[in-house]
């Protein structure tokens, strides 16, 4: 269990941060992606440190950088603010270019160790990866390829980075329930060169 008034606080952060933003390319409320990452990391048993984090992990990126993530500090400890500072591929406004920024993001997750630290990272940024991807999925039964419009790396760019994503959770965390899920539903959006699928 958490803390209920550390976790109250922290929705009422992420509504400050992102009560009036909408998700990319959609007018669903982005705090529908935060909610939906959060119960992803409750579901497979974070920590009360993952549960926050999940909350406030788009918090420096998209809303106040470096100011965001010393009062998310300030509020709610080391853990949870170094959380979210790997799982933030910029503090820069405006952004780096997009390739750059998931280049430098990947290379993040894939030197962080396996100790406990590290999985937490891990599971918060696969948590996030995959709500991204099972809401790209079900766009996509309406959108069709035009789904690819909304995103800056486009249609191979936001493959070669889920894919490359895939990689490296199988890699550091095993085939978890939730790695495979994710290594399923990335597979469900486009070709895949190179990985073999097995199916049932």
């Amino acid at each position: 269990m958490f803390d209920t008034d550390r976790f109250r606080k922290a929705i009422d952060l992420a509504l400050d941060l992102h009560g009036e933003q909408p998700r990319k390319g959609s007018e669903v409320p982005y705090m529908g992606h935060l909610l939906g990452v959060t119960s992803i990391v409750i579901d497979d048993g974070g920590s009360e440190s993952e549960v926050l984090a999940a909350l406030l992990h788009d918090g420096p990126e998209d809303a106040g950088g470096e100011k965001t993530l010393a009062r998310i500090r300030a509020e709610f400890g080391d853990e949870v603010a170094e959380i979210v500072a790997h799982l933030s591929d910029t503090f820069e406004d405006p952004k780096p270019p997009w390739r750059a920024r998931k280049e430098a993001y990947l290379a993040d997750l894939k030197a962080l160790p396996t100790d406990d630290f590290g999985r937490k990272v891990l599971r918060v940024s696969l948590a996030d990866k995959l709500h991204n991807v099972r809401s790209i999925l079900l766009d996509s039964h309406e959108a069709g390829e035009e789904i690819w419009d909304r995103f800056t790396g486009g249609e191979e760019g936001s493959l070669w980075y889920y894919q490359s994503l895939a990689d490296i959770y199988e890699e550091k965390l095993g085939e978890t329930a939730l790695v495979l899920e994710f290594i399923d539903t990335v597979a469900e959006l486009g070709p895949w060169p190179g990985r073999i699928q097995i199916i049932p």
